[in-house]
Order: C-alpha cells, then sequence, then structure tokens
C-alpha cells in the first residue's frame, strides 16, 4: 500500500469519527470546534475520493475544497484556544498542556492544504500524503 494510498485510508477513517462524535455535544465551543473538524474531514473526503478514483475529478469542486481546506486549517488554534470539555468531547488535555506542539501540527495542515495543486488527479494525489500525515499526526497525540 502506497503512502498516499495510507494517507487517504486515514483521512476517511478520521472524517467518519467526526462525523459520529458531533451528536449530543452540548458545550458549544466544542460544537464549534467539532462542526471545523467536520469541515476538514468533509473537504479532506472531496479530495481524497477523487484522488483514489472513487469519484471523478472535478477542477472546480477541488478548488473549493481545497480554499475551504486552507480556510478552516488556519482556524484550528482559535477554536481550541479556549479549553472547554464535554462528555462527547475527542480532545485530550495534552491540546493546552503542549499547545505550542498543537498549533505546530494544525499549521503543518494548513501548510499541507496550501500547498495542494488542486489542478488534476496526479497533482492532488501529490499532496494528500501531507494532508493525511498531518492530519494523523495531529489526532495520534491529541484526539481521543
Amino acid at each position: 500500500m502506497t503512502f498516499i494510498t495510507k494517507g487517504l485510508i486515514a483521512g476517511l477513517v478520521l472524517v467518519a469519527g467526526v462525523a459520529v462524535a458531533k451528536e449530543g455535544v452540548q458545550d458549544p465551543t466544542v460544537k464549534a470546534r467539532m462542526d471545523l473538524m467536520s469541515t476538514i474531514g468533509m473537504n479532506t473526503k472531496v479530495l481524497g475520493d477523487m484522488a483514489g478514483g472513487k469519484t471523478e475529478f472535478d477542477a472546480a469542486a477541488a478548488s473549493a475544497a481545497k480554499d475551504a481546506l486552507v480556510a478552516a486549517s488556519a482556524d484550528i488554534a482559535a477554536k481550541f484556544e479556549t479549553q472547554a470539555t464535554d462528555p462527547v468531547a475527542e480532545a485530550k488535555p495534552e491540546i493546552w498542556t503542549n499547545w505550542d506542539d498543537f498549533v505546530a501540527k494544525a499549521s503543518a495542515l494548513n501548510t499541507a492544504a496550501t500547498a495542494l495543486d488542486p489542478a488534476s488527479v496526479d497533482s492532488i494525489k501529490a499532496g494528500m500524503g501531507a494532508i493525511g500525515g498531518s492530519c494523523k499526526a495531529c489526532h495520534t497525540d491529541y484526539r481521543i
């Protein structure tokens, strides 16, 4: 299995987890974080499905997904700045005790999303490994 394929699979698994976790959230700060992660997941899925051949390449949709991913990833630190909890929250407390590392990992996603070229399936494939890798790195350390 190639690195790109592993990145796509990891990203899709993360998307599924975010979608399930949103149900029943009561804290508005946690809800805003989960909504942000859902936006990231949905747009990663759009790009991943194109890269994996599950959907037909659509330049406009790829560009829109990239733009949404760049914007959402730039907002991660702001959404997590306030430490809030909720019974369905999946954020580990280590986010706030290792804040600089968390922000660096969020920034890595933004860098990867910004670098992604949505002009072709091949260029999307080339960028998805970095996106999936940055999602996995953060979720491994900071998500329950």
